[in-house]
């Protein structure tokens, strides 16, 4: 059976943890000339995958190889680290092709973003966990898929999973020789591939799916307009002060570190605008509550919420609701706390200046910020054992309790 009649689409979250696409997908319009590429060749994004290392991780699952390649790419962590040995041929023959920086990345540009990125991370790490994290869970493919692939399973474990890839991708040297983006980049494009295989077989996931295959580059682009997209409309909502440069080696970041996970340079938006038109048609227009959503998002908040720093769940269930809104929080059930309400309502944007260096006081309410901000971090980070890269693995079944 050919691609075009057999694939369809979830995202990067259903292999590692967070962010997807929703049941109706809508057409694709995006001109080619508003991306990097500057033309097109009139593709769907939904219509596109990774062909040549789809079939080669099919190939590792039916020959029963999931351990060795596992144990094979453990010890390979950083960019400059030799391609494991051990490995199919395919495999190391996909990889050879992959596992470097597109010929169009400006290092500069990517040197930029990484000061950017520590000058920013507090916000970023909030937005990416409290925002982008629970987000996920209304979009009703990606809740699905998330819930009966492996990791839905354990949902610590992904959590961290997932922060390991926006952890490297932060990193000063992130796309440095000893960095790590490039190599976790690849493991990703692995995991994506053996999810591609493996969900298709779970009779409980296709009750309820309305695509056929996981993962499509509208998929990976839905991922970035969850995190990167709206990460971006959230820093000029908050005010937080930005270049323009700043801005645009933030983009470029983005946009390599999807190249490195195989989306075609066709579809990578070119401008912060070219990108927020982009989500305003494929990712707005999609996001729903769904049972398995809805469960997903209790844990993952019950993980910051368990860890004893003094931040109520109230408290955590009204910051969501500031970062992703009324309509998101009472999908998910999140009762009110209208205390929390009205500290984080005054004291967030209060903290913000004074991280920026505006208010020359302290806000009253700054320790308790702060103390949220290591909850998110110990509750994500390797279950709060270690702030290192968390190990990705090649998935060999679907959910356990299936």
């Amino acid at each position: 059976m050919s691609n075009l009649n057999r694939r369809g689409v979830i995202s990067l979250g259903a292999a590692l943890g967070l962010v997807g696409i929703a049941d109706v997908v809508p057409a694709w319009s995006a001109p080619g000339w508003t991306s990097v590429a500057g033309a097109g060749t009139g593709a769907d994004p939904q219509w596109v995958w990774d062909d040549t290392i789809d079939r080669a991780m099919a190939s590792v699952l039916d020959n029963g190889q999931v351990p060795a390649v596992n144990a094979a790419i453990g010890p390979w962590v950083n960019n400059n680290h030799p391609l494991p040995t051990g490995l199919p041929a395919d495999v190391t023959a996909f990889l050879q092709q992959s596992n470097k920086l597109p010929s169009w990345a400006d290092v500069s540009q990517l040197r930029r973003a990484a000061d950017f990125n520590r000058r920013k991370d507090t916000y970023l790490f909030m937005l990416y966990g409290l925002g982008s994290g629970i987000m996920s869970t209304v979009i009703p493919r990606e809740a699905r898929s998330v819930y009966w692939s492996k990791g839905g399973a354990d949902m610590q474990d992904r959590a961290a999973k997932t922060f390991a890839f926006g952890y490297d991708l932060s990193q000063l040297n992130a796309f440095e020789p000893n960095g790590q983006f490039i190599v976790t980049a690849n493991k990703t494009r692995m995991v994506h591939a053996a999810v591609r295989h493996l969900l298709p077989q779970l009779p409980q996931w296709k009750s309820g799916a309305t695509e056929t295959i996981p993962i499509s580059n509208g998929d990976i682009l839905v991922t970035f307009h969850s995190l990167g997209t709206f990460v971006h409309s959230k820093l000029k909502e908050w005010k937080i002060p930005m270049s323009t440069a700043d801005e645009n080696a933030f983009l470029h970041s983005w946009q390599v570190a999807i190249s490195l996970l195989g989306v075609k340079d066709e579809f990578i938006p070119k401008t912060w605008a070219d990108a927020h038109a982009q989500s305003a048609q494929v990712l707005s227009p999609i996001l729903l509550p769904t049972t398995e959503g809805k469960a997903l998002a209790e844990v993952l908040l019950g993980l910051v919420s368990q860890v004893d720093l003094g931040v109520t769940r109230g408290f955590l269930n009204e910051f969501t609701r500031y970062v992703l809104g009324d309509t998101v929080a009472n999908w998910l059930g999140l009762p009110r706390d209208l205390a929390s309400a009205a500290i984080i309502k005054v004291g967030w944007p209060a903290y913000i200046l004074f991280r920026e260096g505006l208010l020359p006081l302290m806000p009253v309410n700054f320790y308790l910020f702060d103390q949220l901000i290591r909850a998110v971090a110990m509750a994500f980070l390797n279950g709060g054992t270690s702030t290192q890269t968390t190990p990705i693995q090649i998935p060999d079944i679907n959910r356990p309790a299936a």
